[in-house]
């Protein structure tokens, strides 16, 4: 599977039919990919968690994405979950999703539920000092009384600029996602990403590997996850 270990997905191919292959890859690499480091953020992401990170050492994750001249999100996520275990109320509802996240070692399965906000409901709302969670659905406040171990004292995570690219790569069928994260220490991440069918993540991973080699971009040394940065940097 070019740069990404088959065993973790293969152990994982029966909770979920469809798979995110992540790269992280050194920031400096993206202007062989032609992404413009110039370029204008297209969205601020925020977090919520307590001081502590109770919800994200127990597996949930309160994501919200301030998106510009688009409807902004909310998301809550599972990492890891067993979907055999989700309660059919969850399983079966609008905009809950399953997939293996998958970077190059180690996978995981995640479920997530999401809204879709208006534009600025974000921005409106932290500008009037009122919480987040006041924008979170009926069922997704639902989810965080069966999962999150306390939803007191929550605090903001962010605000982390990130600038969005589709990129075609010469040999690669599909497009790459290509996210560049500006935390608020100063510090970057640069990930790629391609979702496909769980049965055809050992041929997309290995072109996908293949087409970035031919670009000079090989992984970084350290594989971290975009909200594990923003959490724990």
């Amino acid at each position: 599977m070019g740069f990404w270990q088959p065993d973790p997905v293969r152990v994982l191919a029966g909770q979920a039919s469809e798979v995110e292959l992540k790269l992280v890859v050194p920031e400096h690499r993206g202007r062989s990919l032609g992404l413009d480091p110039d370029r204008k953020p297209d969205r601020r992401v925020y977090f919520l968690d307590t001081p502590d990170l109770d919800l994200y050492r127990n597996g949930v994750i309160i994501r919200f994405r301030d998106r510009r001249n688009q409807r902004d999100d909310a998301v809550i996520k599972l990492r890891p979950v067993e979907p055999r275990r989700v309660p059919g109320w969850l399983r079966t509802a609008d905009r809950f999703q399953v997939e293996i996240d998958a970077l190059p070692d180690h996978a995981v399965c995640s479920g997530t539920l999401k809204r879709r906000l208006g534009r600025n409901d974000i921005s409106r709302t932290l500008a009037a000092g009122r919480p987040l969670t006041g924008l979170l659905s009926a069922r997704q406040h639902k989810l965080l009384t069966r999962y999150a171990p306390t939803t007191d004292g929550l605090i903001v995570y962010g605000p982390i600029d990130v600038r969005c690219h589709s990129i075609k790569l010469r040999g690669l069928s599909r497009d790459l996602t290509a996210e560049r994260w500006r935390y608020p220490d100063g510090s970057d991440l640069l990930e790629l990403s391609t979702r496909c069918p769980i049965g055809k993540a050992t041929t997309v991973a290995a072109r996908m590997s293949a087409a970035l080699r031919a670009y000079g971009v090989t992984p970084a040394d350290q594989q971290r996850t975009k909200t594990e940065l923003a959490l724990l940097q």
